[in-house]
């Protein structure tokens, strides 16, 4: 049942009547099969690659149809149209169906990548962010006096006390408070933050 498709030549039925064909193939006739086979395989490959348009894929969807012919050879129906027109109609079915799934396929891929995409942007902008952050940091501490800049530097960065900041500094509390709360308003100032 698995021939290859003779893709090369036109199949041919002459005075053949694919519908008697068709009755005997649903009866389990793999003769009469082989014979459907050969007269509708090229008319099936040709539908196929013209909407599929690559010819691997449409060699294994054409095969597809051919087997779905098989299958279903007792589901035709005479009265409803010929054989070729009903194999003609799964043929296109099959490919259209192809060319959709491709496609959700490469949605998918695309809609992946956007994201994957965007999360590195996203991890981009926020290094930037920061590095900006950090220089404007930087540039309002060394506004302050050397006094504030030590106390909020100890306090901030080495997470100290005001007392261990007052012994590292060898300052009197209320002056290390002082200088604190002074340094803390410029750098706020400095930094264009509004409370």
């Amino acid at each position: 049942m698995s021939r290859p498709l003779p893709f090369g030549s036109p199949g041919t039925t002459g005075r053949l009547d694919l519908a008697d064909v068709m009755r005997q193939v649903a009866q389990g006739d793999k003769e009469a099969f082989s014979t459907v086979y050969d007269a509708l395989a090229p008319m099936v490959f040709g539908i196929v690659i013209k909407v599929v348009r690559d010819r691997a894929q449409s060699e294994e969807v054409a095969q597809e149809v051919m087997i779905d012919l098989w299958r279903q050879a007792a589901r035709y129906r005479p009265d409803s149209a010929s054989v070729t027109t009903w194999a003609a109609t799964i043929a296109h079915r099959r490919a259209v169906d192809r060319v959709r799934s491709a496609q959700a396929s490469t949605d998918r891929e695309q809609a992946r990548a956007a994201r994957e995409h965007t999360t590195a942007f996203d991890e981009v902008a926020e290094r930037v962010e920061t590095r900006l952050d950090s220089e404007q940091v930087r540039r309002c501490l060394r506004s302050l006096t050397e006094l504030q800049r030590q106390a909020v530097t100890l306090a901030y960065y080495q997470g100290l006390t005001y007392r261990e900041i007052a012994e590292v500094l060898d300052a009197p509390l209320p002056t290390v408070k002082t200088r604190m709360r002074d340094g803390l308003i410029r750098l706020r100032d400095c930094m264009g933050v509004t409370t």
